[in-house]
């Protein structure tokens, strides 16, 4: 059976086996049509909204008109009455337009419905891919180690007797790292796309094969040089991981185009439904297209799962049915993967679990905590229960202190190598304005601490003076920061610097001093974390940053609220790898130019 979505109302349509959106309750076809209440003149085949699930009497109906040029669904005369077909899966963006209409009934009768396979296309086309890449880049890193321990690129004291097991090792290489890749997992695309597990896995993929390769040889008393080994592995490591950075990046590109998608299916109560919704339609390259809601029971007209109450009018999802109705949902969507609010009970899980058996439907599980992720979580069983245990935020030990090191290290190197960019901006900056060349600002580093920060200048002497008359016109009035895209108060070579984020590169020297880090939350002014709340402390348990997830994530385009999240989210899952993805992705952020100005 199917039911259509009046244009721009906020009712969408709803289903599952069999049911049948009328007015805004339910019913099941083939069982008496609940009496409803009468026509009123003008509305084609409209009752007044009620609930079959929760009458009422008639003198409490609501008598609201209808979005004009539509009208309620009539339901079918018949069981029979066939919907237009769904839409087909192709991985592709999504949305389900105004007036879609979901076979139920059809699907549910098919003589197929207990064969319904996802299909992921893109999946295989972009495993394909890493698969190249990774190939390559052995092939290249083989190809190096041999030319320089054969070449006359550097004179090795000893020459091998023969070059026969290097030309073998070369040619065996390529297929030894892709079996090592495909053995540790760094293929499945629970790891893809998003997130440092796929990196990880490489890394360890590649530490394993050189481990193996170095038993082997000294089992086999073979007489492999140890240069050769020390060049092409290591190279190999590094172009995969560069390779997947690429094909990573080529993956967002499409996302955010519509393409290699996953047509998602949410399931659970009004609240973590549109929670879910929102973080999926809050960044497309998480690759999730929302195709559809099942919510935990029906809503009522006193419920809190009524869409018209859990914004998914604002949302532009459709209802598409039940939990106890999810492998019809999923079959009339197309739906290739499954996200389950936390409110859905064990026995309830375990049963979808079965009926998906089979399916190729992923099935992820939400939890009420957020923005917890990485080594923090694992699953630990206690009798027969697999519960959550989450390690505190490494905030000090032995990893606080490798990072220190990393970051003056890179800092300092960084500024021997741009020592003469360094210069020569600075003396832009101070011949085309009056004023210095470097300003000095104080901001709260962590725990509370102040210290001074530098930047190239970029606006006029009297820039703080001027901000009481702009007031009015900050883009950012929601939050703490003021923010303006055409900020009267920037000299022209502050454009300049701002457009290429390099008015920040002083902001090395305090990474040398210990005050910043490259990697940390954004660093706030004394005025703004007077305005601070209770959560928004924890930005100050670690050191802010030089760049950060706010950085990648959009910058000034970012709303206060978000920037908060992500600073937050950085604190409670700091890690040594994630830092190492977010300088990567700072490049790119750069080159972009988002949010800078």
């Amino acid at each position: 059976m199917g039911g259509t979505r009046p244009a721009g109302g906020s009712w969408p349509p709803a289903g599952g086996p069999g049911v049948v959106p009328q007015s805004r309750g339910y019913f099941e076809p083939g069982q008496p049509t609940p009496p409803g209440p009468p026509v009123r003149p003008g509305w084609p085949g409209q009752p007044e909204e009620s609930d079959w699930l929760e009458p009422e009497p008639p003198a409490e109906a609501d008598w609201s008109e209808p979005p004009a040029g539509t009208g309620w669904p009539e339901p079918p005369a018949a069981p029979g009455w066939p919907g237009p077909p769904a839409q087909p899966a192709t991985g592709r963006h999504h949305r389900v337009p105004a007036g879609t209409q979901f076979d139920f009934a059809h699907v549910e009768t098919s003589p197929d419905a207990t064969s319904y396979r996802a299909q992921v296309g893109w999946e295989r086309r972009y495993v394909r891919l890493l698969v190249l890449f990774d190939a390559i880049a052995c092939v290249i890193s083989a190809g190096l180690a041999y030319f320089v321990r054969f070449g006359d690129v550097v004179d090795f004291d000893t020459k091998p007797p023969s070059s026969k097991p290097y030309i073998i090792m070369t040619v065996l290489l390529p297929l030894a790292w892709v079996l090592a890749m495909s053995l540790n997992r760094a293929y499945e695309s629970r790891f893809l796309g998003g997130g440092s597990e796929e990196f990880r896995r490489v890394v360890n993929a590649a530490a394993r094969l050189t481990a193996l390769v170095a038993v082997a040889s000294y089992a086999t008393k073979a007489e492999i040089a140890r240069s050769y080994v020390l060049i092409a592995f290591p190279a190999a490591t590094l172009l995969s991981v560069a390779g997947r950075s690429a094909g990573r990046g080529i993956l967002h590109r499409m996302r955010r185009q519509g393409r290699c998608l996953h047509r998602v299916l949410v399931v659970g109560a009004g609240e973590s439904a549109a929670t879910l919704v929102r973080l999926a339609q809050r960044d497309p390259t998480t690759g999730w297209s929302v195709v559809g809601v099942c919510l935990d029971r029906l809503p009522g007209r006193h419920s809190h799962d009524r869409p018209e109450r859990s914004g998914f009018d604002l949302l532009g999802v459709p209802i598409v049915g039940t939990s106890e109705n999810l492998h019809t949902a999923i079959q009339a969507t197309h739906a290739t993967t499954v996200a389950i609010g936390p409110q859905m009970d064990g026995e309830t899980l375990r049963r979808v679990l079965w009926a998906l058996e089979g399916s190729d439907v992923d099935v992820l599980v939400s939890s009420a905590l957020t923005d917890v992720t990485g080594p923090r979580i694992s699953i630990r069983p206690v009798a027969g229960l697999p519960l959550l245990h989450i390690e505190e935020p490494e905030l000090s030990g032995t990893r606080r202190l490798m990072k220190m090191a990393f970051d003056r290290i890179v800092a300092g190197t960084a500024i021997l190598l741009f020592a003469p960019l360094l210069i020569g901006l600075g003396l832009a900056v101070r011949f085309t304005s009056r004023g210095p060349a470097i300003f000095k600002q104080i901001r709260v580093g962590r725990g509370g601490s102040e210290f001074r920060m530098y930047k190239f200048r970029s606006m006029y002497v009297d820039a703080e003076q001027r901000k009481a008359e702009l007031e009015s016109s900050n883009e950012r009035a929601e939050g703490l920061l003021f923010k303006m895209r055409d900020d009267p108060r920037i000299t022209k070579v502050g454009k300049f610097l701002r457009k290429w984020s390099l008015d920040e590169l002083p902001q090395l020297f305090n990474v040398v001093n210990g005050s910043m880090s490259l990697v940390g939350p954004r660093p706030p002014l004394p005025s703004e974390v007077a305005r601070y709340e209770d959560d928004v402390y924890r930005r100050l348990m670690v050191k802010p940053g030089l760049t950060g997830l706010w950085q990648i994530s959009g910058r000034s385009d970012l709303e206060w609220n978000e920037s908060v999240r992500l600073d937050l989210r950085y604190v409670e899952n700091w890690s040594l790898a994630m830092d190492f993805v977010i300088l990567w992705r700072t490049l790119f952020a750069v080159l972009r130019r988002e949010g800078a100005y």
